[in-house]
């Protein structure tokens, strides 16, 4: 492999990320679908009965922030899977690869660039040393009050600015899907987020998770069986009908585009999805559902699995499209392609993967797969708020204002107010959005979670000269070198501030802001000669003694 095709392989794969953030561009408000409203409806009965009854299972705050540590390996897999498949990715790599081809494989198999740290690296240190939170790990040897704000400040930012992308996702969703406004889709979804969390918690969010994935690991199937049982699954027959109807001169769907800007742009987007990733509070928390290390271990290796799967069936799903939605003129929109050429399908390129689901299954299996993009948000939305109140209640509140003394029952009364609180200001965002160029706010989310949580979590972890001040300096730059450069780059200084010219030249600040970070905490950790940083370092051996072994580790309650 050379090193164009290694640099290809980089920025495609961590594009995809930012790519399966939200559902960009404009969209068009699509007729009422009578099935799809109804399959809905029986999803969000369903789950709101699975949240009645974990909320009569949910007496303390273990129950609350990880469902008492009783969810096993291959459910916290599923749920796992199920909190990182969002809709816009099925959707959005689906509708890159009905218009670019090839491209959308190396955009699908991007997604689990990061997974391999947190099988190898992350997933058992951190359930033996934690209780709730990421937080808990990297102020297990540090001073709890500077390393938990910082931690938590990082969760925070990196969860709003990741509940905006979907807000706006799901209203532009369900345009696209229902033929509902805007604003009430937003007010639908946060709404309904802010009952899974506050009455069921970590146990409902769960099984809502396992239940969207399960959903959309069927549907996805099915759709992929359908369209190869027309080739006598021969894949080869399939890629070469998709040629046939698809190459033109200026675009060969079975070659690699020229999406690489330069170098320098593909290692950022790499660090910022391998780190990124492994920096992600809402992911971080699942590993505290499972009962000891080992099903934490076997968390990833089936979540893995699961994202694997779900994104080969994209590409399978996206060239399906092109064979049987590209020509179709039940799926065209007839108006544009008289004024502009080419064949533009009804209600944008994200729609490809809808109309491909009507061709194979009819009006009830289109239903079926517009109900479960919608509560694949819900299923994502839902993580992502008690992750962030989890941040608030035990982090901040319990640890830092409470020193550690706040009751149980007190701490998780603060964590459904900040749920409500998280809801209500992401509905409120989520609207504010709605004509912004939202490409920024996932990929600056990416960048705190790599800049400012994974240098932290991973060093407290690995290095046994890392002290507070090292960390809480070092951890502020990485933090600080992110939003600055995201700001200056082309994105914002350009396209939103409308300068002319940006003063960063990538769009993407990963490389930059986590070497700040990382090189930052090594040198303020190294010169600390104070008499609290000899202490941490004598302490590193206890804790990684435990991280390796389990010995002392938080176990799961009885129920």
């Amino acid at each position: 492999m050379n090193m164009n095709r290694i640099f290809l392989f980089l920025i495609l794969g961590t594009v995809a990320v930012f790519a399966g953030g939200a559902i960009e561009g404009e969209v068009e408000k699509q007729a009422l679908n009578m099935s799809a409203i109804v399959m809905f409806l029986l999803f969000v009965g369903g789950t709101l009965g699975i949240t009645y009854w974990a909320a009569k299972r949910t007496k303390s705050a273990k129950d609350f922030y990880t469902a008492g540590g009783g969810i096993t390996g291959f459910q916290n897999g599923m749920a796992i899977a199920g909190d990182y498949m969002s809709a816009a990715s099925f959707l959005g790599i689906s509708g890159l690869v009905y218009l670019k081809g090839y491209d959308g494989l190396i955009y699908s198999i991007g997604f689990l660039v990061g997974w391999p740290i947190i099988l190898f690296m992350i997933a058992e240190p951190l359930r033996n040393l934690g209780k709730y939170t990421f937080a808990d790990v990297a102020s297990y040897r540090l001073r709890q009050t500077p390393i938990r704000s910082l931690a938590a400040a990082g969760s925070i930012a990196t969860v709003i600015l990741y509940l905006i992308a979907q807000m706006v996702g799901a209203g532009k969703l369900i345009q696209l899907l229902f033929g509902l406004e805007y604003e009430i889709a937003v007010v639908l979804v946060g709404v309904l987020m802010i009952l899974y969390v506050t009455f069921g918690g970590m146990l409902a969010t769960t099984w809502v998770q396992i239940i969207k994935a399960f959903l959309l690991l069927s549907g996805a199937t099915f759709m992929a069986v359908a369209v190869m049982s027309h080739f006598d699954f021969d894949f080869s027959a399939l890629f070469a009908k998709a040629v046939e109807m698809r190459n033109t001169e200026t675009l060969d769907i079975m070659s690699p585009g020229g999406l690489v800007s330069d170098p320098i742009s593909a290692i950022s987007l790499a660090v910022a999805l391998m780190f990124g990733t492994a920096g992600l509070p809402h992911i971080l928390m699942r590993f505290f559902t499972v009962s000891d290390a080992k099903e934490a271990r076997k968390s990833v290796f089936y979540a893995t699995g699961f994202i694997g799967y779900f994104y080969i069936l994209t590409f399978i799903i996206g060239f399906g499209a092109i064979v049987m939605v590209f020509q179709n003129p039940a799926y065209l929109d007839m108006a544009k392609q008289a004024i502009s050429g080419g064949s533009p399908i009804m209600g944008g390129k994200n729609m490809a993967a809808i109309h491909l689901s009507h061709a194979v299954g009819g009006d009830f299996f289109l239903g079926f797969i517009s109900a479960v993009a919608f509560a694949t948000i819900l299923a994502v939305v839902s993580g992502l708020t008690l992750a962030g109140a989890s941040a608030i209640s035990h982090d901040l509140y319990a640890s830092v204002f409470k020193k550690g003394k706040a009751d149980g029952m007190a701490e998780m009364k603060v964590s459904k107010i900040a749920t409500v609180c998280l809801g209500l200001v992401s509905i409120l965002m989520g609207i504010a959005f709605e004509q912004q160029n939202i490409a920024f706010v996932v990929g600056l989310a990416f960048a705190i979670a790599a800049s400012a949580n994974f240098p932290i979590l991973f060093l407290s972890m690995y290095w046994s000269k890392l002290t507070t001040r090292g960390a809480v300096i070092g951890g502020s730059l990485g933090l600080a070198t992110a939003v600055a450069l995201v700001v200056l780059g082309p994105i914002v200084w350009v396209d939103i501030l409308g300068n002319a010219e940006a003063i960063f030249p990538y769009k993407y600040p990963a490389l930059f802001s986590v070497t700040v970070s990382f090189v930052g905490i090594w040198f303020f950790s190294i010169t600390d000669s104070s008499h609290d940083a000899e202490k941490e370092r004598e302490a590193f051996e206890a804790q990684y003694i435990r991280s390796q072994t389990g010995i002392g580790a938080e176990g799961a309650s009885e129920h």
